[in-house]
């Protein structure tokens, strides 16, 4: 069993049983617009069903199956309909065909990869995105304190991996939800855009 699967079993701190606020600010200011989103990364699927009852097309993605199946079951019960697939997001040509989203969210999966991994993320996020599509990204900041839970990013580093492949509108301060800091833990929300086909 993989340490993804693991952390399934039980409740991670990351899995707050809401969306994430800063996504949900998004969606409330008209920045994230209606349309085909891919949520990669997204655990049980909060952020997917909240963008889904309010009219998006939405397909999430997890490598854990159980977090899938945990996603599924509370869609199912708020009958709500979200497209639910265990896959990699390191591997979304094996899923999805060029341009099949306007909108791809990440909520705590880029500060989970390797150095290595960045550039690839990159490729195979822009590959699935329209032209003119949008990537938000939420990943914990260099300025939260201590080494607990994910890596730290700096800006720096998101810069370094991203403003080649897409067209950073900001990057800016705001707080990750979690079960273990009673403030949010420090994080950069980063907005691009995907200017030139893939």
């Amino acid at each position: 069993m993989s340490w993804w699967e693991s952390v399934y079993k039980h409740s991670p701190p990351w899995d707050i049983g809401a969306p994430q606020p800063e996504i949900v600010k998004l969606v409330k200011s008209n920045e994230i617009k209606v349309g085909r989103v891919l949520d990669i990364g997204c655990g049980v699927g909060d952020n997917s069903i909240f963008l889904a009852k309010r009219g998006f097309s939405v397909t999430c993605l997890d490598i854990a199956q159980l977090a899938i199946e945990k996603g599924k079951r509370k869609a199912k019960e708020q009958k709500i309909k979200v497209n639910f697939l265990v896959g990699n997001a390191l591997k979304l040509d094996e899923y999805f065909k060029k341009a099949s989203f306007d909108i791809v969210i990440d909520s705590g999966l880029f500060h989970t990869l390797d150095d290595d991994e960045r550039s690839l993320y990159a490729k195979q996020i822009k590959r699935v995105l329209v032209r003119g599509g949008s990537i938000f990204m939420l990943c914990f900041s260099d300025k939260e304190p201590g080494s607990e839970g994910p890596r730290r990013i700096s800006r720096k580093e998101i810069e370094e991996t991203l403003a080649g492949i897409f067209v950073i509108n900001y990057i800016r301060d705001t707080f990750f939800a979690s079960k273990r800091h009673k403030e949010g833990a420090k994080a950069y929300m980063v907005s691009m855009t995907k200017t030139e086909d893939a």
